[in-house]
């Protein structure tokens, strides 16, 4: 399987920059990971969100499964979450893409291109927080699906 994550601009914090290359690493060990980041644009929120839409929706192939975090998507739990890309390693050949759209959230264009709808929380979290714990969370599952001593 094939896992990528795309999301807008780059990870600011330098602690949370580590953790992002920490847990890419760590995915690594399992599977190849692929993380794009589409230059944070310095236009007003409407013109953001559409050529946001624009460069997210060209970067994904028609066969891409697409995972988009949003507020309104479903909450998993961790367990519930290693099932579902464990039964993705298992049964279906497409590349596993997840998408953090930029601070004004996502356009409506990149929503109905997705497969599925993830919500981390209810709370909200700064966009280079929201990284680190998709990073972790497919850690977490992969470590979950091998038996791995990390998610106890």
């Amino acid at each position: 399987m094939k896992l990528r994550v795309i999301w807008i601009g780059k990870t600011k914090d330098a602690a949370l920059a580590d953790l992002v290359r920490d847990y890419q690493g760590r995915i690594g060990r399992f599977l190849p990971i692929d993380v794009t980041e589409i230059k944070d644009l310095r236009v007003d929120d409407s013109a953001r969100k559409r050529a946001e839409a624009e460069k997210i929706l060209s970067l994904l192939d028609s066969s891409d499964r697409v995972v988009v975090l949003d507020p309104t998507g479903k909450a998993w739990t961790s367990t519930a979450f290693a099932a579902i890309v464990g039964k993705h390693m298992a049964e279906d050949p497409r590349r596993l893409t997840f998408v953090i759209g930029g601070f004004g959230g996502l356009a409506d264009e990149v929503k109905r291109r997705a497969d599925v709808m993830w919500s981390l929380s209810p709370l909200t979290f700064t966009h280079d927080l929201c990284r680190v714990l998709l990073l972790e969370q497919i850690y977490r599952a992969l470590t979950i699906i091998h038996k791995h001593p990390y998610s106890k």
